[in-house]
């Protein structure tokens, strides 16, 4: 049972070969670790609820208790809100068979190692909480390259664009304002300094790289841009 707590607790986001393996909530870790779900010779999965929130309460990855509306839970909501809006503009680009699709993969996994730094406090964290939990920059340079990649390829931009262009396009503009939320969401958290810098950084160059890729699709899919009108 400890060695599995451990591996439960260590288990991060992996990109390997363009997948990665799903991490379970902050608060499933360390009530796995605190119930004692089997014993020797007992193979009964965990159960998924843990019931350790049901007074609105719930932990952060240091094990500190916080009410779930804490900025710190406001961001890590907003920021699984906008993987879930991720999944789903995935699934149209993959039935239109977009390229870029593995882009959309690996950035899903990036956003949990991002959330396991807004799970890690700096205020109640130890120094092994923060080597487990570091973001590291190269995500922000990626995403700076993918842009201008696509950049090169899209006409210029002469007119307010309205979120339009097809189904895959619409979806990831609708991402797109998530991702904006999940900044300004991340930012009181970051200027308090129990954030990493990197992670706003990170959700402001990717709302860029949303918006990028929506023009993209609907570029490649043959679809009509909405041209913003004022109404007469």
């Amino acid at each position: 049972m400890a060695s599995f707590v451990l591996k439960v607790l260590n288990v991060r986001f992996l990109i390997r070969r363009g997948t990665c393996l799903h991490r379970p909530s902050t608060e499933t870790l360390f009530a796995v670790c605190r119930s004692p779900y089997s014993t020797d010779g007992d193979s009964r999965v965990p159960k998924i609820y843990t019931k350790t929130g049901d007074k609105g309460f719930s932990s952060t990855f240091t094990g500190e208790r916080r009410p779930k509306e804490d900025q710190v839970f406001e961001a890590l909501g907003t920021t699984d809100e906008l993987s879930s809006a991720l999944g789903l503009a995935r699934e149209f680009c993959l039935d239109k068979g977009h390229s870029f699709t593995p882009q959309l993969d690996k950035i899903q996994c990036v956003l949990q190692d991002l959330g396991s730094n807004v799970a890690t406090p700096v205020s109640s964290a130890r120094e092994s909480h923060r080597k487990k939990t570091t973001f590291s920059p190269e995500p922000i340079a990626e995403l700076e390259t993918w842009i201008d990649e696509f950049t090169e390829e899209l006409p210029p931009l002469t007119n307010f664009i309205l979120p339009s262009g097809g189904k895959s396009s619409a979806a990831l503009h609708v991402a797109r304002t998530i991702c904006r939320r999940a900044e300004r969401r991340v930012s009181p958290i970051v200027r308090a300094g129990e954030v990493d810098p990197n992670v706003a950084k990170y959700l402001n160059r990717l709302s860029d790289y949303l918006f990028t890729v929506a023009r993209y699709a609907a570029m490649k899919e043959g679809s009509q841009e909405t041209i913003y009108q004022r109404p007469t």
